[in-house]
Formats: structure tokens, C-alpha cells, sequence
């Protein structure tokens, strides 16, 4: 599981954080990575950038993080965007979601919350795939499976792995 596997699959985007058009993101449901740029070196922060989550600080200790850390891959998050109980969810405002998370704002939840305990986060890169809404959550849970096959754990930033539900 690597960018190259990720574009054979049909990923798209690959664009870094900081130059993200976000309308450009599409609006359906799908899966999406954040992945490191070429040359990439980790450098873990001693206080995450991210938002706090329920009054709670998203930061873990430097050694915490650097434990999560996955030499040789490039795949650092893969994670999934509904359609919503109201239809009103998807890749687009998922990502936005994610952005906003990492520039101080309180999420919903604290998904890829590794992310923004990282320098120079904003180098970060994101691709997403498109799927029907029956397929998002096998399709998460077949490339978290995949990343493990290879890797031996799980993404640097996806704390849980996901399973597909029937």
C-alpha cells in the first residue's frame, strides 16, 4: 500500500495541504489519504496545532507520537467520507473538516489528530476516491488491511483500524 497502489486505484488529487482548493474536492461520498511530499523528514511537535476535542488537548508526547511513526511508508492516514443521515457529508466537507482540525478548530472528532502534531504539516498531501455509499466503509477497511499486510500496523495517524460493516 503506496502512493503508486493508490493511483492504480483510482486515487486522485494529491495535492498538499497548504495549496488545497478545497471546491475542487469532490462533493460524494469516498475514502481519502494524506500521504507525505518527496523528501519529507518527521519532525514531531511537543504541542499539536490541532483543535481540541471536547475541552480535551490533542497532543501526545513527542515519544508518544514518534512510536506511531511508520518508516518506509508513505501513507500516513487513510480515512473515510460518508454521505450523512442528511446527505449533507462527503469528501469535500470531510477534508475541510480535517483542515480546520489542524488549524486550531474544534472537531467533531479526533480522526487523524497525529496529523498536526507533525512540522511542517501543511506539506502534507491529500488524495481521495469517489465511491458509492455502500462501498466506503470496505473500501477504508480494505486499504487500512492492505497498509498492515505490508507494515505490520496500522497508517502513523489511524489509531483504530476499521472494519467493514455488513
Amino acid at each position: 500500500m503506496d502512493r503508486k497502489k493508490l493511483i492504480d486505484d483510482g486515487f486522485t488529487g494529491f495535492r498538499a495541504f497548504s495549496n488545497l482548493e478545497i471546491n475542487r474536492i469532490p462533493q460524494g461520498p469516498g475514502i481519502f489519504a494524506v500521504l507525505i511530499p518527496e523528501g519529507f523528514q518527521p519532525v514531531f511537535l511537543a504541542k499539536s496545532t490541532a483543535g481540541r476535542f471536547k475541552k480535551k488537548d490533542p497532543s501526545l508526547k513527542p515519544a508518544e507520537v514518534a512510536a506511531e511513526w511508520v518508516d518506509g511508508a508513505d501513507i500516513l492516514y487513510v480515512g473515510k467520507a460518508g454521505i450523512g443521515s442528511k446527505g449533507n457529508r462527503g469528501l469535500r466537507r470531510q477534508i475541510q473538516e480535517l483542515v480546520d482540525f489542524g488549524q486550531g478548530k474544534p472537531p467533531g472528532h479526533w480522526d487523524g489528530r497525529l496529523l498536526w502534531q507533525l512540522g511542517d504539516a501543511r506539506s502534507l498531501l491529500v488524495a481521495w476516491k469517489e465511491l458509492p455509499p455502500d462501498q466506503v466503509n470496505r473500501a477504508e477497511a480494505e486499504c487500512h488491511a492492505a497498509f498492515h499486510a505490508v507494515h505490520g500496523t496500522l497508517p502513523f495517524a489511524n489509531l483504530v483500524q476499521a472494519r467493514a460493516k455488513n
